[in-house]
């Protein structure tokens, strides 16, 4: 069982996906095309970014933190406004016009000459990333039906986790051969290329439930409000929301801190932590799999089994680190992988669940506020796990990290009840766009 639109927000109808019908909606498979295409170009462009600040500048370890903070605070504090932006004007328009400013700025990355140059450059793509997440969102709402839509999402995450298996393997390969400035105009190519691709998806025709955007500031505030308000309306969807921002805030308390427990092992080396990256995006793909084949799933249930999967993988890592067991090219990928599962088990039943849901004219403004609760997650949780690690040592950390997360899925557990008795207060979904349907 899963969501219906009939009033409750979970409750699906049974069916098996056949992903081979959804393979062939034309809209879909552009998107997801030229999401892939431009996901290996960010890894691209991070590694050779941490080449040329890291090794090249000898950047200090805070100047370093700041690279993922230029990128990451954009969206946190953006998010919200970002995806009325997304609801108001063309999604395709907003994707396109993204995907070539970043073209850009990823350009202005090969020439920089200081820290300040890279800094700024990362914010503005960031802002240009805040922007494009809740529209792609919306467009994947208009060009999908919700029979398929647990599918979908199910097959974007594939695509995300492979690209993170792929990504950081080609990424190498390549700063190493031709170095980090022509690595740099791949990645400007991968965005043009995604841009191109996103031409041909179809143009959206508004819905008659659809309301007329505002052209004032109030409206825009008004806008903002309905989208909260909207989320408020739905018990699962904001405990799901703290349920998933709990997780990923505890989460990354330990997760930024990997590399410094793999430094503990007796047999740590510098291929342990691809292997480890490795794992963990085979199981996320695994996992992808096995939700795109099998959607009749109530997604709550599926949240929390995969908070307590991270919890015990996190655990067991800390458990092994301190006793130095043998192996490790073993047991961590392993571990790395069930994590990975889990993972995928929190994010995308929630995701999936929030687009069926959520009318077509809102899903802008809805993921852009919850992009903003992950984004600030990922950003407090690596500060505060530094600050814990340096504080009580690395095994403690990992071990507290994992005794947290098993007692978030517990207390979630005893009370499912009550939140799948939550009930949605506001209209139904509409499905966007017909055009897709003949696409």
């Amino acid at each position: 069982m899963g969501l219906i639109n009939n009033d409750t927000f979970v409750v699906l109808e049974k069916r098996e996906m056949d992903v081979k019908s959804l393979m062939k909606n034309r809209p879909y498979v552009t998107l997801i095309g030229a999401q892939a295409i431009s996901s290996i170009g960010d890894w691209l462009s991070l590694v050779a970014i941490f080449t040329v600040v890291g090794l090249k500048w000898n950047a200090s370890p805070l100047e370093v933190s700041l690279l993922l903070l230029c990128l990451a605070v954009p969206m946190a504090l953006l998010g919200p406004v970002a995806g009325i932006v997304a609801d108001r004007f063309s999604r395709k328009s907003i994707m396109i016009l993204s995907d070539v400013v970043r073209a850009g700025l990823i350009l202005v990355l090969a020439v920089a000459s200081s820290l300040w140059m890279v800094y700024a450059a990362l914010f503005a793509i960031g802002l240009f990333s805040a922007v494009f997440i809740p529209a792609k969102n919306g467009k994947l709402k208009e060009i999908v039906g919700e029979g398929d839509m647990k599918a979908a999402m199910s097959i974007t995450s594939m695509v995300d986790s492979s690209t993170k298996i792929l990504g950081p393997l080609l990424s190498g390969i390549l700063v190493a051969a031709v170095g980090p400035q022509q690595v740099f105009l791949i990645d400007s190519a991968t965005f043009a290329v995604s841009a191109v691709l996103l031409l041909f998806l179809p143009n959206a025709l508004k819905t008659e439930d659809a309301p007329e955007s505002g052209k004032g500031s109030e409206s825009f505030k008004q806008e903002l409000a309905a989208g909260l308000s909207f989320i408020k309306s739905s018990r699962f969807m904001v405990i799901g929301l703290l349920l998933m921002g709990s997780s990923l805030l505890i989460l990354q308390l330990a997760d930024t801190q990997l590399i410094v427990l793999i430094r503990e092992l007796t047999d740590a080396s510098p291929d342990l932590f691809g292997y480890l990256i490795t794992g963990s995006g085979l199981g996320m793909f695994l996992a992808g799999f096995l939700l795109a084949k099998k959607t009749d799933y109530r997604p709550y249930p599926i949240m929390l089994l995969g908070v307590f999967g991270i919890g015990l993988s996190f655990g067991m890592m800390g458990i092994l680190a301190h006793y130095d067991l043998s192996y490790s090219v073993m047991w961590l990928p392993a571990l790395g992988f069930t994590g990975g599962f889990s993972a995928s088990l929190i994010f995308v039943p929630y995701q999936a669940a929030v687009q069926v849901a959520t009318p077509v004219h809102m899903t802008g403004r809805v993921f852009g506020v919850i992009n903003s609760a992950m984004t600030t997650a990922t950003i407090v949780g690596p500060l505060a796990g530094g600050l814990l690690a340096t504080a009580i040592g690395i095994v403690p950390t990992f071990i507290i990290t994992s005794a947290l997360l098993v007692l978030v899925s517990i207390g979630g557990y005893l009370t499912r009840s009550k939140v799948e008795r939550g009930k949605l207060h506001v209209s139904t979904s509409e499905r966007g766009t017909s055009e897709a349907a003949a696409g």
